[in-house]
């Protein structure tokens, strides 16, 4: 497991997609991308795409994710991504309260135990209290990371 913070975008785009049955099929998939602006995000999702869809591809939405950390799993069957919202716990020392932050992620994992077990495990590395508010499938087909150019 390796984790990632940084500016996330999902992006979704629409294409004419090969079945199996050999019929085209016009689809719409939704990516995330890392960048730094919209324009970034929208340039950095045209390159990804166009290395492996023939044809004509549409870009039909860009909007800023609002997670800022991916968990990213080293295990080859993890092939789905969960949205988790967790609540991290703090006291007020004035009021003396407990006070609730809710913070979003994104867990590649291949089932909702497996993501949960990835979540614990890198938070279990902080000193953080946190509850698992939610945790739910998402429709991302992929993440792409922003790769420097030399």
């Amino acid at each position: 497991m390796r984790d990632r913070t940084a500016t996330w975008y999902e992006t979704k785009v629409k294409y004419d997609k090969m079945m199996d049955n050999g019929l085209l099929r016009t689809t719409s998939e939704l990516y995330v991308v890392d960048a730094m602006s919209f324009a970034e995000a929208e340039a950095q999702i045209t390159n990804e795409v166009s290395a492996y869809v023939s044809g004509e591809f549409k870009i039909t939405n860009i909007v800023e994710a609002t997670y800022k950390e991916v968990f990213f799993s080293d295990a080859e069957h993890d092939d789905r991504w969960y949205k988790a919202k967790l609540q991290f716990i703090t006291l007020d020392e004035k009021t003396e309260k407990e006070k609730k932050q809710t913070v979003y992620y994104l867990v590649e994992a291949n089932s909702l135990g497996k993501a949960v077990e990835y979540i614990n495990e890198i938070m279990g590395k902080t000193m953080i209290d946190y509850v698992i508010a939610s945790l739910a499938e998402t429709a991302v087909m992929d993440v792409f990371e922003h790769t420097r150019k030399l």
